[in-house]
């Protein structure tokens, strides 16, 4: 018996009944559809026997709704599961069925329920697409629309039973599929739901009872809210979505008529209030220190009981460098600037031996900073060990207090006089002169820790009762209002005294919770910063296999510190493995909950030890920032943040140094005067302190850096799995944008203004706006001081070909001049290069396209340069050159069957015999040649034998045999019964098939005496094998001089052709010794001497191509094996993959790799002409993605579901043929394949 399901949508039934004209019955006289009930022995209110519609049990139920002032009744058609006799179809025809169970569905379009008080709508995740979604508990399933069906691209499963849904026309749909396991996302807390297909009317799904009831839910009309109460699990909540007003624009015109018609009006405006500053007069206490808060340092500091000292390693010379060269504008800034500060009295002109070369930083307000570049200074200072103390030691001073003000001072290292005698050491040379500070300057490496002696020294008294120093932080505690306000006011007169000045804007007072050394303080305690385990207690729920792989990559980093971590753990393992359809169980909330909770408590997060070095493992991709703080192995915190507006457009080198500076200012209370290992899987961080060009923001980073004890190292991204994890996190799911922005985008361009879009993924877009290329390189020309030069000579007539045009733009020769400011000439580049107009042209191409518009000074060499360095076109483009690697012949024998080869030669058409494959064995010395028949399932045990049999038994244990790498001699067999006879294996590098040379070409010669063998001979190719091995063993050998049989034996073969040459002659003796001898030593000197040959020759033909180790390089994929894709060859494949790591030098033309683990089956080493050097760029951006290749290097294509089927007739013959999507192809690049073979190939997919 079929069942029979319900929808009910709770409202408007019977209008939008009426709206429909129908033909009357001809039994009632009533317009209705499908089959007449009169005399079908049934209700008509809910088509059950055994009752009349006034005796009808469901005339009697009713749904209270809630409409926040009273109650309304209405009436709704329930289904009880019992059998009755009826009709169906999938449209009614008035054919009588077998008994079913009828349903009535009342439908609601998408306005009716917008305009509805009492329905709960919204948009929700379904299967990671975004739907449009009702609830209503008045449908006993779930159903989805026809149209979003197609969206979610999956397949739909057969019902074992028909459900028939009843229209309020009297339809009668028959839905015979299912959409099961369908995963509803709910405020991050993933539900399953079965869904049925149905014409809905701009409605994507409709969840009913089934999944309400299955997921503990309880709804609220009048709030429009869904509560999810499952046992386990936290309450989750879903707000539904309230009618909003919409937004419209009127013009005066049609606002004046309205006004004549006796609208009322109402002028509204926004007023942007900014919250008044607070002043040092409005804080108590505080308004009677106002001189320890002026608006600036007027002059030299005091003299103290402290200076500022710098001692130099001994036998340390003066150092001096050149000035940095400035733009003009940045010279403006620096003549103001240094003018200030000789006003102020913090420099002087100097004639010091020592100069460092200066440079701007540029501040957040975008005002410019003058920095001195003392990084070689730096380098010959001795370290002052000036101690920090015990942070658990501070805590302890801080139990109690209730009551908390933070002061930080004003310039502080400008408060400090540096000692006379080292006053020539912090010389500076600029365009202007040469100066020396007689203050504390920024960028010294001891200025922290000598600034901190002062301050501890100033505060010595009142340290440990009410006052704790940090550096120039402040932070003064007390228990209650009136012991705060003394010591408040003793804080202040010390620093009125000794002459230090505060910056009020920075300062904090009378606070009852204060984030001090990255915990939070306050009067209950001690506890963690949040913000040291936000970036893993915020971790979203992950929605594909992919981030769970990035979850686990954390968690498994600190397993060992995780009791029982498999067990926890596998729930989200089984997740990422092959084949298994990603669905997240209670089981996997459970575990991912458990494994977040692990991270953030003990063992693993610790308290730091004063003193041991700290390790950072910093990390950056285009989602964000992450890094962790680690000392002896144990986590001392996290930290992660999403990438902001304008970090988005930094190249890769930035934003891996914005994970350092992130680092570094957040934990500075950790890492402050401690030593520090910074190791990031950017390599060229390495050398950051000894860059000299530096563009203002690494400028301005680096001044930060440079007061910290650490040092940046290279760590592979592979290995970085915890930085890597954080700064990878899901940030928010993936979801279409509207298609309003087609239409903003129209009306931008109508502004002439260069509009650009950025498909991220994310839910909100923004759109950047922007003065357009031309522009740009004209507002900026006046930054390059060549290029002025050169235009001024040519106003002067000294150099003709530069020119101004009219819109006050520089050219040459019409071309326009690009100033040396590498952004914009990377952005010229990147145009002509990369986007979608350009397609990857080649670097003569390239220049021969930009030298009709734009000039700069070496710009050919430029664009060819950054052809090179282009990721895509490595990955692609094939190399135009030589082959790469010399020759390198194998060494000559020095006896017979010593040194043999072997290979197999298989697709041989099956004899009766049943062989199908030939094994061919050559001596390398002799060239004698044994073809050995065999079967393509023969046994490695039956292989054995025929070796010892053939080989063996009549030439001996050979001293070495040359392979390729079938898996036959690659098994753990065959090396292992060569081992116990005493023969070494050297098997050929991966996928070069030359290194076998000799049993490669053998096979060559053989398979043409087949052909020939076939044709002339008949019969079985195998009957005739013997005759062709005598042959090929009797033939002249131009390598060696002679025929491999005459080699081997030392006289020429007995044959029907030469036996007159041969006749009964008889060598015995000395004298068979001797000519035996004789021969072989002929042999070597002609194998040589063919060697020789042709090494020369082939070198002609070749490059020597040469790595080192730690070089970075591309992987060719086998042209001779051929790329398979979708069963074709792959012509759009890339060529080379990687880049991988070179680890080790293996013989004079073969490197071992570090392969990724998906690529674990391939042998590592590999031949220098596989090769090709992975040119880096900072703006690469190198993401391992997803590889599976075959041992012979061709992609593992596997089919992952069927999409549609179809027949095609071809000479009166019927082929099924199936639509087949592939794994990591979308369903844009589906195949149709025959069924047959997909069959024969792969059963699972039917099964």
């Amino acid at each position: 018996m079929k069942k029979t399901g319900q929808l009910v949508f709770t409202r408007n039934q019977e209008s939008i009944a009426s709206t429909v004209r129908r033909i009357p019955c001809t039994s009632c006289g009533r317009n209705h559809r499908g089959q007449c009930l009169v005399g079908a022995g049934v209700c008509y209110q809910c088509g059950q026997p055994g009752h009349f519609k006034k005796d009808c049990p469901q005339l009697n139920m009713t749904v209270q709704r809630d409409q926040g002032v009273g109650s309304q009744t209405i009436e709704q058609s329930r289904v009880s599961v019992v059998p009755t006799e009826g009709t169906s179809g999938a449209r009614q025809k008035g054919v009588v069925g077998r008994p079913r169970q009828q349903g009535k569905v009342y439908a609601m379009t998408q306005q009716e329920v917008e305009d509805a008080p009492d329905v709960i709508t919204g948009t929700i995740l379904i299967c990671n697409v975004p739907a449009d979604v009702l609830f209503d508990p008045g449908a006993t399933h779930s159903f989805v629309s026809s149209i979003f069906l197609t969206k979610l691209n999956r397949m739909l499963e057969p019902l074992s039973e028909g459900l028939a849904i009843y229209t309020p026309v009297g339809d009668v749909l028959l839905v015979n599929e299912v959409l099961r396991n369908c995963e509803v996302l709910v405020e991050g807390i993933s539900l399953l739901v079965d869904l049925l297909p149905l014409e809905l009317q701009r409605l994507d799904v409709i969840l009913g009872m089934d999944f309400l009831f299955a997921h503990y839910a309880s709804m609220d009309c009048h709030r429009k809210e869904v509560v999810f109460r499952k046992p386990g699990f936290a309450e989750v909540v879903f707000r539904g979505m309230r009618k909003a007003v919409s937004r419209s624009l009127i013009s005066v015109l049609k606002a004046e008529k309205l006004l004549r018609k006796g609208c009322t009006a109402f002028l509204a405006h926004i007023v942007v209030v900014q919250r008044e500053k607070l002043k040092p007069e409005d804080v108590p206490v505080v308004k009677e220190f106002l001189d320890v808060f002026p608006d600036d340092l007027s002059g030299l500091p005091p003299d103290r009981e402290i200076e500022f000292t710098i001692e130099l390693l001994p036998g340390t010379a003066p150092i001096s460098q050149a000035p940095y060269r400035m733009a003009p504008s940045e010279l403006k800034e620096l003549k103001m600037q240094l003018q200030e500060l000789v006003d102020k009295g913090y420099i002087r002109p100097s004639v010091s031996p020592w100069g460092a070369p200066v440079l701007f930083v540029k501040k957040k307000d975008g005002t410019l900073r003058l920095c001195i570049d003392y990084r070689q200074l730096n380098k010959v200072t001795i370290r002052n060990k000036y101690p920090l103390p015990r942070i658990d030691d501070l805590f302890d001073q801080l139990r109690g207090a209730t009551l908390f003000s933070k002061i930080d001072l004003r310039s502080g290292y400008h408060q400090l006089k540096v000692r006379e005698s080292d006053i020539a050491k912090t010389a500076f040379r600029t365009r202007y002169g040469h100066y020396e500070f007689r203050v504390m300057p920024f960028g010294l490496t001891n200025a922290p820790a000598v600034f901190m002696d002062l301050m501890n020294r100033i505060f010595h008294r009142y340290l440990d009762q009410f006052v704790i120093v940090f550096i120039d932080d402040i932070l003064v505690y007390s228990v209650d209002r009136e012991s705060h306000e003394e010591h408040l006011r003793i804080v202040l007169q010390t620093l009125r005294e000794k002459q230090l000045y505060a910056k009020f804007s920075k300062c904090e007072f009378w606070l009852e919770q204060v984030v001090f050394l990255g915990h939070v303080v306050s009067a209950k305690g001690v506890s963690v910063d949040p913000q040291k385990v936000e970036a893993v207690v915020n971790w979203e729920r992950p929605i594909s296999a992919t981030e769970v792989r990035s979850f686990l990559g954390l968690a498994g980093y600190y397993r060992r510190f995780i009791e029982d971590f498999s067990r926890l753990a596998l729930p989200l393992t089984a997740l990422t493995r092959k084949n298994v359809k990603f669905e997240w169980s209670d089981k996997c909330e459970q575990s991912f909950q458990e494994l977040k909770k692990r991270l953030v408590t003990a063992p693993i997060l610790a308290l730091p030890v004063t003193g041991k070095d700290y390790v950072i493992y910093c990390d950056a991709s285009r989602l964000g920032l992450g890094c962790v703080l680690m000392q002896d192995g144990n986590v001392i915190a996290y930290a992660s943040r999403q990438l902001k507006e304008h970090e988005c457009n930094y190249p890769t080198h930035d934003l891996e140094l914005a994970a350092v500076v992130l680092a570094l200012k957040i934990w500075r209370h950790y890492l402050f005067g401690e030593k520090c290992h910074i190791f990031t899987d950017h390599k060229s961080l390495k050398y950051i302190f000894d860059q000299k060009e530096l563009n203002l923001r690494q400028r301005r980073w680096l001044e930060l850096i440079k007061d910290y004890d650490c040092t940046i190292e290279y760590h592979p991204g592979k290995a970085n799995v915890v930085a890597d994890a954080l700064s990878r996190k899901s940030r928010l799911p993936k979801s279409a944008l509207c298609g309003i922005r087609v239409a903003l985008l129209n009306e931008l361009r109508g502004s002439k203004a260069v509009v650009t879009t950025e498909d991220s993924g994310s839910l909100l877009a923004q759109f950047q706006v922007r003065s357009s290329l031309v522009t740009e390189i004209v507002r900026r020309q006046s930054e390059d001081s060549n290029l002025q030069k050169k235009f001024e000579k040519s106003k002067k007539g000294l150099e003709v070909e530069f020119e101004l045009r009219t819109d006050g733009a520089i050219v040459k020769q019409g071309r326009l001049c690009v100033p040396n400011i590498s952004e914009l000439k990377n952005a010229i580049l990147e145009e002509a290069h990369s986007s979608a107009y350009a397609m990857h042209p080649g670097s003569t191409k390239m220049y021969r396209t930009l030298k009709k518009t734009y000039w700069w000074s070496g710009m050919k060499q430029e664009i060819a340069e950054y052809v090179d360095r282009c990721l895509i076109c490595q990955q692609v483009k094939p190399v135009r050159q030589r082959p790469g690697g010399f020759l390198n012949p194998l060494p000559v024998p020095e006896w017979k069957w010593e040194h043999i080869t072997m290979d197999f030669l298989f697709g041989l058409p099956r004899t009766s015999s049943g062989h199908d494959g030939i094994w061919v064995i050559v001596d390398r010395l002799t060239k004698t040649t044994r073809f050995i028949p065999i079967k393509m399932t023969s046994t490695l045990d039956q292989l054995a034998r025929l070796y010892v049999d053939k080989i063996v038994s009549q030439y001996g244990v050979p001293v070495s045999i040359v392979s390729d790498r079938d898996p036959r001699f690659t098994s753990k067999f065959w090396p292992s019964l060569q081992k116990a006879m005493g023969t070494g294996l050297k098997f050929s590098t991966s996928f070069h098939p030359q290194t076998d040379g000799q049993s490669e070409r053998t096979i060559q010669t053989l398979e043409d005496m087949l052909r020939a063998c076939v044709l002339q001979l008949k019969g079985s190719w195998d009957t005739h094998l013997p005759l062709m091995e005598f042959a090929y063993n009797n033939n002249y050998q131009s390598s060696i001089g002679m025929a491999p049989y005459e080699a081997l034996y030392g006289r020429p073969c007995r044959t029907p052709v030469c036996w007159n040459e041969v006749g009964e002659r008889k060598l015995v003796g000395p004298e068979l010794v001797q000519i035996t001898t004789n021969n072989i030593k002929l042999i070597r000197e002609n194998l040589r001497k063919a060697q020789d040959r042709q090494k020369s020759y082939a070198d002609k033909r070749r490059r020597n191509l040469e790595f080192q180790v730690g070089d970075q390089v591309f992987l060719k994929l086998s042209p001779w094996r051929g790329v398979i894709r979708f069963g074709r060859k792959g012509k759009l494949s890339p060529r080379y993959i990687g880049p991988y790591q070179i680890t080790e030098r293996v013989g004079p033309a073969a490197y071992r790799l570090e392969l990724p683990i998906e690529l674990a089956r391939i042998h590592d080493v590999f031949h220098v002409s596989m090769l090709r050097k992975y040119i880096p760029d900072p703006s690469h951006v190198l993401q391992d993605q997803p590889v599976e290749l075959k041992e012979d290097l061709s992609y593992v294509e596997e089919p992952v579901q069927i999409l549609d089927r179809k027949e095609q007739v071809l000479r009166n013959k019927t082929i099924p043929l199936i639509k087949v999507l592939w794994r990591h192809h979308g369903a844009e690049e589906a195949t149709w394949e025959p069924e047959y073979q997909m069959k024969k190939s792969y059963p699972i997919l039917f099964s």
